[in-house]
């Protein structure tokens, strides 16, 4: 890597631009960057770390630090820019940081993003863009480079007071730099990932040993007593022989169960035995009292018998005393209706009577019915009258009609008038509406034709904006894919060259003993070439030349695919710049394209289509009216012409009546006369004929009332003698003597079912007195069905009780055998878990130093570092030993210190002594020059780490001032060698001394306004 160009805008301590032409100053090879205290010299080293990552060494990125500069005028952005060739390739990288800047509209900043742009020089095209992501940047960087930024900042930009603390540390804190530098976070992940495991397979192993223990826990409840007599299991999970001894003591409960359950099987047998004879006396007292119990019911049944005898009579006699009188009781009903009749006609004379006049109140039916007769020929006589006073009222009827027609005769020709007076003004109206419509309609036609070709130039922009975003993708597709097309070239190249150089071993190997060499021709081969280091088969070189031939491809594609979005993209553009679409002229288009004026934008599109649609609308509005016009137009005229003939019938409407109503008055006069002779002091006629109606309806009443109370009487009279003839024939003195002992169906049905019963119940208790094995039981003792009861529940439960414990013993026995075989497959299964465990955890030991395997209790991560410490101390060794004068060695030493781990330890030999002693020992120049060749050495070391990456620029920062002139003189041979391989070394130092012996410098100069560079070459 090497560095070309650095140009620093408002960064750090630099308030302008400032140039930096590393090409200038590393033609002399080495040469000094120099400037008072807190000029600005490690920021051009910070501006190198943030142009190439993004950010500066770790030390100087604290937490909320700006990279700008305070002395920067506002509207100057931060950004560093620098040009360097890495891997072959020349690259321009320009970054910005995140940084206020003025707002463009108002007062006060805004936050501007973060930029990155990454540029690549071609020899045949010059500069061309290659990224602008922050990530693709960043990883190409750190590809190309080979290093992460500590790498980086630790190989290039050597910190000399970084590594004088490096010699004085403790082994831990050269752990973590070492660590940094050489990324052994994959030995690390491998100690925790074995840790993991482990402590995997012992919760595997823990969690298996406590499902047994559980299972046992589930065997001993259900051993129950069982489990009681075995003795407790001691081990604990995670324990050897825990499976041994669950299986020993589940076998021991399961054989003491079995004893249990044979026993339970025996004393159930003795205890069905017993239930059955306790069963058999307890069915054979319950007999005995049973028919004990009905002999003695029977005894109580016969006795209330003959106690209900005199009853029974008594309902025997009373039933048939009413038997007879139920042959009286139809005479009986008879004169009760008669009298109820007689009663009701009695009352009706009395209310007829009431209504007549008291001349009439005592008058008999054959002088009320004459009176009705004359009074219904009077009213006979008013049925002419009645005719002529209907036909006065329909006069009447008829002429407020015809007034009611006249005047809505008279409304409507007033109406007709007024509205036939502005008929001229209306007609002139909806002519000229249905003209205005037919205007309205040729002008949306035309803007119809003019929104179409609109509409078709905003859709032509928006595909073009959204085709110019695809075609930047393309292009930065097509970029990336040359890019790899032209790497995979190189790697091809590359591969192809180094095999071409060991072409003869690979020919070689193909020789055979006595066969001729197919170049020589010899059929000896005394001396057969052999493959160096880094060989190349055919097999890498034609993978190889597939992914180059894949990215051309790629590539080929890539290409297409940018002219095809290109093509559509102009495609686009053109449309959206057809000027007849939205009614412009050609020449304004042609004088456009002549000046080379962009197309027009979305936003003017859609606001032309806006306006050609709104206008559109307002014109299709007032158009869709005309055939609204021309009805209304022909409604108008027809209403005007039912106007006229409305008007014309109302005045031959009004003729008719007049003659109408002349007509109805004459008939009208003589109905009056023929009126007054007949309603007399009536109102009315139809009042005298109600009231003669009236009076007729009474008479008829009085005389019907008078006829209806006579037949009554006699009806009374007839039925008394029936009733009694009835009484005597039937055995009683007198009706009323029949009547008291007539009784209602339900009584007699009463008397019946009581005698019924009686007999019923009789003829029970002699069939039970018959009974011969009753009374045998009765002559017997008492029976005790209680006693047998209370021997045959105990009898009961003894046999409940046997039961349950047998199948209490039996559930026992099945459940303790499928819990012994769940615990023997855990067991089984628990076996290969163990083994894993046991050898993953000596594994784990091994790496994390705690296994007793491990002698010095050295972590992996620690040893894999213990060995990068002794090549770093063996490539430092070469420079120190000149930087000495050849007095000191730097050795690693893996003894432990204390009751630390061993590993990391650096010590330096005195050759002037033979002594070794700890680095903390050396003065302050000599631990100069020793941190110095340690750095230098280790820089080589992560640089081989890296991949062999070259770098051509380093930078040692600060401690020179600590050397007396021979050791200086050293120091600076020893760097000075360091141009042999085309090296440039730039030297931070504000030691005067310096730049007397490096005439090439880069001096930073303070300054109110902010600091500047200048170079002296």
């Amino acid at each position: 890597m090497r560095l070309h160009r650095l140009s620093i805008t408002a960064f750090g301590p630099f308030g302008a631009t400032q140039e930096v032409d590393f090409d200038a100053l590393s033609s002399a090879g080495l040469f000094l960057l120099h400037g008072p205290t807190g000029a600005g010299k490690t920021s051009v080293l910070d501006a190198v770390c943030f142009a190439l990552y993004g950010a500066v060494p770790g030390a100087r990125q604290s937490p909320g630090a700006s990279l700008r500069s305070d002395h920067a005028p506002a509207d100057l952005p931060t950004e560093v820019q620098l040009e360097l060739t890495v891997g072959g390739r020349r690259l321009e990288v320009t970054r910005s940081p995140a940084q206020p800047r003025p707002k463009k509209r108002g007062d006060g900043f805004t936050l501007e993003k973060a930029q990155s742009r990454l540029r690549g020089h071609d020899p045949e095209r010059g500069w061309q863009a290659l990224s602008k992501s922050h990530q693709e940047i960043g990883e190409e960087l750190t590809r190309l480079i080979g290093m992460s930024r500590d790498q980086f900042c630790q190989v290039v930009l050597l910190p000399q007071g970084d590594f004088a603390r490096f010699l004085r540390s403790d082994a831990e804190a050269r752990g973590k730099l070492l660590g940094r530098l050489f990324d052994t976070r994959r030995f690390a992940a491998v100690e925790e990932r074995l840790a993991e495991l482990r402590r995997g397979g012992e919760a595997r192993v823990t969690a298996a040993d406590e499902r047994i223990l559980a299972l046992a826990q589930r065997i001993a409840q259900a051993a129950g007593p069982a489990g009681a007599e075995a003795t407790p299991i001691a081990a604990r999970p995670g324990e050897p022989g825990l499976a041994e001894a669950v299986l020993e003591w589940a076998a021991v409960a399961r054989s003491t169960a079995r004893e249990r359950l044979d026993i339970a099987h025996r004393v159930l047998t003795g205890a069905e035995g017993r239930q059955r004879t306790a069963r058999h006396a307890l069915d054979t007292e319950r007999e005995l009292a049973r028919l004990q119990e009905r002999y003695e019911e029977t005894v109580r049944r016969a006795a209330a018998l003959e106690e209900r005898r005199p009853e029974h009579d008594r309902c025997q006699e009373e039933l048939e005393r009413a038997r007879k009188a139920d042959r009286v009781a139809p005479a009986l009903e008879l004169r009760e209706e008669a009298e109820l009749a007689h009663r009701r006609a009695d009352a009706a004379l009395d209310r007829a009577r009431a209504q007549l006049p008291s001349d009439l109140a005592d008058a008999g039916p054959d002088q009320l019915a004459e009176l009705e007769r004359r009074f219904r020929q009077e009213l006979g006589g008013l049925e002419s009258a009645r005719r002529a006073e209907a036909r006065s009222a329909g006069i009447d009827g008829e002429r407020e009609r015809l007034e009611r027609e006249s005047r809505a005769d008279d409304a409507t020709v007033r109406d007709a008038d007024a509205w036939l007076a502005g008929w001229d003004a209306v007609h002139a109206g909806l002519r000229e509406r249905i003209a205005t419509a037919q205007e309205a309609a040729t002008r949306a036609e035309r803007l119809a034709g003019l929104l179409a070709p609109a509409r078709r130039r905003l859709e032509a922009a928006r595909r073009r904006d959204a085709l110019a975003d695809e075609l930047l993708a393309a292009g930065e597709t097509l970029a990336e894919a040359r890019e790899r097309a032209l790497d995979a070239h190189e790697s091809w190249l590359g591969l192809r060259e180094r095999r071409l150089r060991d072409i003869a071993a690979e020919l070689a190997a193909g020789l055979v003993d006595g066969t001729p060499c197919t170049v020589c021709g010899s059929a000896e081969h005394p001396a057969p070439a052999t493959e160096g280091d880094g060989h190349v088969d055919r097999a890498t070189e034609e993978t190889a030349l597939t992914a180059h031939r894949r990215a051309e491809e790629t590539r080929a594609r890539a290409e297409q695919a940018l002219g095809l979005v290109r093509e559509r993209h102009a495609t686009a553009h053109a449309e959206a710049r057809d000027a007849a679409a939205d009614g412009s002229s050609a020449a304004a288009v042609a004088d456009g394209e002549a000046q080379g004026a962009p197309g027009p934008s979305v936003d003017e599109l859609r606001d032309t289509v806006d306006r050609l649609a709104a206008e559109h609308a307002a014109e299709h509005l007032l158009a869709a009216g005309t055939h609204a016009a021309r009805e209304a137009l022909d409604a108008a005229e027809r209403e005007h012409a039912d106007r006229l003939e409305l008007r014309q019938e109302a005045e031959r409407r009004a003729a008719a009546r007049t003659s109408r109503r002349e007509a109805l008055d004459r008939e009208q006069t003589a109905l009056h006369d023929e009126l007054a002779a007949v309603r007399g002091a009536s109102g009315s006629v139809a009042a005298h004929a109600d009231r003669l109606t009236r009076r007729v309806e009474l008479l008829a009443e009085a005389a019907e009332a008078v006829r209806a109370e006579r037949d009554a009487a006699r009806r009374r009279k007839e039925a008394d003698d029936r009733l009694s003839d009835a009484a005597f024939r039937a055995g009683f003195d007198t009706p009323e003597a029949a009547a008291a002992t007539l009784l209602d169906a339900a009584a007699q049905r009463d008397l019946q079912h009581r005698i019924d019963a009686w007999q019923a119940e009789a003829a029970a208790v002699a069939d039970r007195r018959a009974e011969r094995d009753a009374r045998e039981a009765a002559e017997q003792p008492a029976a005790r069905p209680s006693a047998a009861q209370g021997a045959f529940e105990t009898a009961e439960w003894l046999l409940r009780e046997a039961s349950s414990a047998l199948a209490a013993a039996d559930q026992r026995c099945g459940e303790l055998t499928r819990l012994s075989r769940q615990a023997a497959d855990e067991v089984r299964m628990l076996g290969p878990v163990r083994q894993e465990y046991e050898r993953v955890a000596r594994l784990a030991g091994l790496a994390a130093g705690t296994s007793a395997d491990n002698e010095r209790k050295m972590r992996l991560e620690a040893y894999v570092l213990a060995a990068r410490l002794e090549q770093v101390a063996a490539a430092a060794t070469a420079r120190l030993q000149r930087m000495s004068s050849g007095r000191y060695t730097l050795v690693h030493s893996d003894a432990r210190t204390g009751g630390r781990r061993a590993g990391l330890g650096l010590h330096v030999v005195d050759a002037w002594t033979g002594s070794e002693r700890d680095t903390a020992t050396l003065s302050g120049g000599e631990t100069f020059f020793a941190s110095l060749a340690l750095a230098l050495g280790l820089a080589d070391v992560v640089t081989e780490e890296a991949g062999g990456v070259r770098l051509d620029t380093l930078f040692i920062d600060e401690g020179f001032g600590s050397l007396d002139d021979q050791t200086l003189d050293e120091v600076l041979d020893v760097l000075d060698s360091l141009r042999e391989r085309d090296r440039s070394v730039g030297i931070v130092s504000h030691v005067a001394d310096l730049r007397r012996r490096i005439p090439v410098r880069l001096e930073v100069v303070k300054e109110r306004q902010g600091s500047s560079v200048r170079h002296r070459l």
